[in-house]
């Protein structure tokens, strides 16, 4: 009888990455060379009648070409919306589908890479995928599970995402102390409270996490920066007597959102705006939006968002900007450190918070914990680092896999 292997997957809401034991070792899915991460983006283009995933579909955006581009994805599930039926190339598929595919992707580049055909799956998934109840939560786990069933697999199991980063560890924590995993990802914020054995292994005391991540961030960067160049808080004119009142705010924050971006661009929406902007005291804004909307900018106005937040969390870089050339020629929105840290003070808060909960969830106090291991690219991120090492101060910080801990954990407990 021929082994059955088993792959572990960790999808990302901004990228991918799947692996696998050779041997006594993970080995990481190259899906290109050098690149073990497969952005979890898609993108319909028009011209071709062909989906582009991952590097493919970012560069297809960036490029110009004619289509439909999603991210972040994993932000829908457990959601109504994932079970919606949607014309898109001239098919009709739901979310499942859409991810299921990309799921298919990961899985025959493994295949190929690795020579074994996988028909077991271990994925990774946050601690809560919402912070709206068990049942959204549960909701959340089985849509994910369809997806990677659609995509071929034949048997589906989970593990929680800082828990597989904490079996990654392989260094022994000193006598009597403790490790905390901080992975911050995209979407969410997950820790675990572990303990490493005599024998090299490890045990999870305690998981927890909150529905706070890196494209959380991007948001409250485009929503302060960005949008009221667009318009958000700018004033229109009463359609009857006098007065003003402020432009609705429902657009700007759903074109400030990853997931909701594609759900701008209708023709419902580009009547309101073409109103708005007649009715407006500026409304050379509103223009601005209305080309958004015309040429279907938002992800790339995000892109940018994104972009200077990387730049403004760089300190030898000192003052960032929001580079907004691709919607109107020498549109820029500064963007300082301290307006970076000043903007994601409250997401950073509640990251803390929910890591001290994480011990209190433990039954542990603070100096029991020796090492923090930062896994996600978003832990990375200056305020985030700060006030971790503020609450646990006589803690060792570890950056060294930050972007393979999950992963790589996933692969060695899919082997056992």
């Amino acid at each position: 009888m021929a082994p059955i292997f088993t792959l572990g997957i960790d999808f990302g809401t901004s990228n991918s990455a799947a692996g696998y034991m050779l041997g006594n070792t993970p080995k990481l899915v190259e899906f290109s060379s050098g690149q073990t991460t497969l952005p979890t983006a898609f993108f319909f283009d028009f011209s071709s009648r062909k989906t582009l995933y991952g590097h493919a579909a970012n560069t297809a955006l960036i490029d110009g070409l004619e289509g439909r581009y999603m991210r972040a994805l994993k932000r829908v599930l457990g959601k109504p919306i994932m079970h919606e039926k949607r014309q898109i190339l001239n098919e009709t598929v739901t979310f499942v589908d859409i991810i299921a595919r990309f799921l298919a992707v990961i899985k025959a580049r493994a295949e190929a890479s690795s020579g074994h055909a996988f028909e077991r799956v271990l994925s990774g998934r946050p601690v809560h995928f919402h912070d709206e109840g068990a049942a959204v939560d549960a909701k959340a786990e089985d849509d994910l599970r369809q997806c990677y069933l659609a995509a071929g697999f034949k048997d589906v199991r989970f593990m929680a995402e800082p828990e597989a980063a904490a079996i990654s560890v392989r260094t022994p924590l000193p006598e009597g102390k403790l490790g905390l995993v901080v992975d911050i990802g995209g979407g969410t914020s997950d820790f675990s409270v572990f303990e490493t054995t005599t024998v090299g292994g490890v045990n999870v005391i305690a998981n927890h996490g909150i529905r706070i991540g890196g494209t959380d961030f991007d948001r409250a960067l485009s929503i302060e920066y960005v949008m009221p160049l667009l318009g958000k808080g700018a004033q229109l004119r009463k359609h009857l007597g006098e007065g003003t009142l402020s432009a609705p705010k429902a657009i700007f924050n759903d074109l400030a959102t990853w997931e909701k971006i594609p759900f701008v661009y209708s023709a419902k929406t580009s009547r309101m705006v073409a109103e708005m902007q007649s009715l407006a005291l500026e409304p050379a804004k509103f223009k601005r939006l209305a080309t958004t909307l015309e040429f279907q900018l938002g992800h790339d106005i995000a892109f940018a968002v994104e972009r200077g937040k990387i730049d403004a969390n760089d300190a030898e870089i000192g003052a960032a900007k929001i580079d907004l050339g691709v919607l109107e020629p020498g549109l820029v929105a500064p963007l300082s450190s301290q307006a970076f840290d000043l903007c994601i003070a409250q997401d950073v808060a509640a990251i803390k918070a929910c890591a001290i909960e994480t011990l209190q969830m433990a039954g542990v106090s603070k100096v029991r914990i020796g090492r923090i291991v930062f896994v996600g690219g978003s832990s990375l991120t200056s305020a985030v680092t700060l006030a971790l090492k503020e609450a646990f101060p006589e803690a060792e910080c570890v950056f060294s896999e930050a972007f393979t801990a999950v992963t790589n954990g996933l692969a060695i407990a899919a082997a056992v």
